[in-house]
């Protein structure tokens, strides 16, 4: 007999603040629907107070995002970029698209980061670029790997994805390096579906940022009155997303912090519960360093190497439960065999990947639903 799934308790459930529709309305109503308008000037400005960043840009993916960023840095083929292969494709994917080379190094036991030791020997005469990842809002090291660019003359490219509202040592992700990349699908904090912002740190490089967006041109400008026509610039494409993308995406920027909060409460219950399991070494929980203030992105743990992962996913399932884990390292696919290259040991990328199991949440989600999702999780790794 089939089991109900009223009970379902979903891994992810799209939060909406209440307003979001109200303003897509109102963005109908003021006659602009097209990229630049009202809301997405209060997203720009919004990003830009939050963070310290010089520049906030939305663009219609934080692929996107990243994109130009490759752009912005004029990667040509051969250049090589190093950053760990625990990320999404889009990491990669935006340098392989110019020609580079992505150079996959190993993750740290601990966060699941890019591990800062392991960056200069991986340096070689084609190095561009470091791409550091903040996995789960978690900040990477980012004194280290900011001095090591700095000596090499190389740029840092912030895959903050995960990071929107967390800080490393009080400055926000995505604002440390010279470029930083936000998400907003459904599955992160703030959301707009589908969306993303380039964050630009360095003041010269802003109107460029602002003609790669608008499809090599400068319209930005010519809108803004700085010109009496606009024309092709330079290499670009269109980076732009809709009014209402930026206008569901404002309801929920309104409420970042809410949201933030709210997230948190969940997560710190979580790791209150799971204690237990971690000192009897059936699970690892997250490691967050004193030096960063997470937004509480996700919850995950790291099963004990004997416990077959599939076999929980599978229980949990059962339950009415989703969880799921999470990517495949970028250096074993067929891609990444193709178009990277891999310095060094992946021993944590590999290990590490492969007992990682990610937790339902979402804002709203009961202190009753996570009891049992530990009470189930404890059932099966026990």
């Amino acid at each position: 007999m089939k089991k109900t799934t009223t009970n379902m308790i979903p891994f992810n459930r799209p939060h909406m603040t209440g307003k979001e529709l109200y303003n897509i309305a109102e963005a109908h109503f003021n006659g602009r629907l097209a990229g630049d308008g009202p809301f997405t000037k209060r997203c720009h400005a919004w990003i830009e107070r939050r963070t310290g960043c010089h520049k906030a840009l939305l663009t219609h993916s934080c692929t996107a995002a990243l994109e130009m960023a490759a752009l912005m840095l004029d990667i040509q083929p051969g250049d090589e970029v190093i950053m760990p292969a625990f990320t999404f494709v889009s990491t990669a994917n935006a340098f392989v698209l110019r020609g580079g080379v992505p150079v996959f190094v190993d993750i740290r036991e601990d966060t699941l980061n890019l591990d800062e030791r392991l960056i200069e020997a991986a340096i070689t005469s084609r190095t561009r670029a470091i791409a550091p990842v903040h996995y789960a809002g978690v900040a990477c090291e980012m004194d280290t790997v900011m001095d090591i660019a700095i000596r090499h003359g190389l740029k840092v490219v912030e895959d903050a994805a995960q990071g929107v509202m967390s800080a490393y040592k009080g400055r926000a992700l995505g604002s440390i390096g010279d470029f930083g990349a936000f998400s907003f699908h459904e599955t992160k904090n703030v959301i707009s579906g589908e969306g993303g912002a380039l964050l630009v740190n360095d003041p010269t490089q802003a109107l460029r940022a602002e003609i790669i967006r608008e499809k090599g041109t400068d319209r930005t400008r010519f809108f803004r009155g700085e010109l009496d026509k606009y024309t092709w610039q330079e290499v670009g494409s269109s980076f732009l997303p809709g009014e209402l993308i930026a206008a569901f995406l404002w309801a929920q920027l309104e409420e970042a912090q809410s949201i933030t909060d709210d997230r948190m409460a969940s997560w710190n219950r979580y790791h209150a519960a799971l204690g237990p399991l971690e000192a009897q070494g059936r699970l690892r929980r997250p490691v967050v360093p004193e030096t960063c203030q997470h937004n509480a992105h996700m919850y995950y743990v790291l099963l004990s190497p004997e416990i077959d992962r599939q076999a929980v996913l599978t229980a949990l399932k059962e339950n009415d439960i989703s969880s799921v884990f999470h990517y495949v390292p970028l250096h074993s696919s067929p891609a990444g065999l193709r178009y990277g290259r891999v310095h060094g040991s992946m021993e944590f990328t590999d290990t590490q990947s492969a007992r990682l199991i990610r937790l339902p949440l979402w804002v709203g989600l009961t202190a009753e639903q996570q009891d049992r999702i530990v009470k189930v999780l404890t059932s099966v790794v026990t």
